[in-house]
């Protein structure tokens, strides 16, 4: 046998998910069933294709080693790239870019923080430190549009990096989704969530900050066709309470924090869904979904995980 077939098929071993492959062999799974020469091999096929699934991540300095200039540089953020829950919304982001076949690519190893959260905790050399690191990795790479998931990013690359010389076109992916969503190139089924109550937490740094309100509600919208505003909303919204550099320190003396008067916000829609569009928007709406004990009734997703799920990528 030769070295060429065993590394091919020690990289296809090492992609399949053995909980579902055993899943399929344990004892329960060989009692034949009414139907099973008709079924069986299209459901173990199918558990096969999701489990081998993968999405490669095209990684700047290896596209550039190529000669080849990608249209968006995809800024991950710290929350993408470290946090557990958020990695989901950035493999989420990932999917729907690579469904629309978009040209774009990440800085892996390369990418650091922007420096947004020491600027609000008040550390300016740290954050100048910072950001002009990165403009000066963006400079070698000739990035022109930054797509992001994180409105802290999306703000901070917008509004502040221009003050030392990086000046970039900055997309919120909630700017993106609508605008393919408008000319087509994005379809939704609506089978997924279609009619199910949704309400929609508006960042402070997406809304407030940044004026954008519409983009967020025209794709919830055509998922699922009822959206729920809650009593304080738009730039009337209620902060979640981890903006300003909050996340990262203990809550001050007071009668209710800010995440559990948000989250009853929430509750009072009645929406079986809470969508927000923020990493640490959605900590604090999580965490208020358990302060509540309300796990098994609301969920709390991301916009981007909405698409995956309606698309079923």
């Amino acid at each position: 046998m030769g070295e060429g077939f065993r590394n091919k098929n020690k990289r296809l071993i090492s992609r399949i998910n053995f909980k579902s492959l055993l899943s399929l062999l344990s004892p329960l799974s060989l009692i034949r069933r009414p139907g099973d020469h008709k079924t069986r091999r299209p459901r173990i096929i199918k558990i096969l294709r999701m489990s081998i699934q993968k999405i490669e991540v095209p990684v700047m300095a290896e596209v550039f080693a190529r000669g080849e200039k990608p249209e968006y540089l995809f800024w991950v953020g710290c929350a993408g790239a470290f946090d557990d829950r958020y990695k989901k919304v950035a493999r989420a982001f990932t999917k729907i870019l690579t469904h629309l076949n978009v040209s774009f690519a990440v800085l892996g190893k390369e990418e650091s923080c922007t420096g947004d959260p020491a600027r609000r905790a008040g550390n300016e050399m740290l954050y100048q430190m910072q950001a002009l690191q990165n403009i000066e990795v963006l400079k070698n790479y000739e990035v022109k549009k930054i797509l992001t998931i994180c409105p802290h990013c999306f703000n901070i690359f917008k509004n502040e990096y221009p003050d030392l010389g990086g000046n970039y076109e900055v997309i919120h992916y909630t700017q993106f989704l609508d605008s393919v969503i408008k000319e087509g190139k994005l379809k939704l089924s609506r089978d997924s969530i279609s009619g199910k109550a949704v309400t929609y937490h508006d960042p402070c740094y997406l809304g407030r900050a940044n004026e954008i309100y519409s983009e967020p509600r025209n794709i919830i919208n055509a998922l699922t066709g009822n959206l729920i505003e809650m009593k304080r909303s738009k730039s009337f919204a209620l902060c979640c309470g981890a903006g300003g550099a909050q996340m990262f320190k203990e809550a001050e003396k007071g009668d209710k924090e800010v995440f559990i008067e948000r989250i009853e916000d929430a509750l009072e829609t009645g929406a079986s869904v809470i969508a927000t569009a923020c990493p640490f928007c959605m900590t604090m709406m999580t965490d208020g979904i358990k302060y509540k004990n309300k796990e098994e009734e609301i969920k709390n997703y991301d916009i981007a995980e909405l698409i995956v799920m309606d698309l079923d990528i």
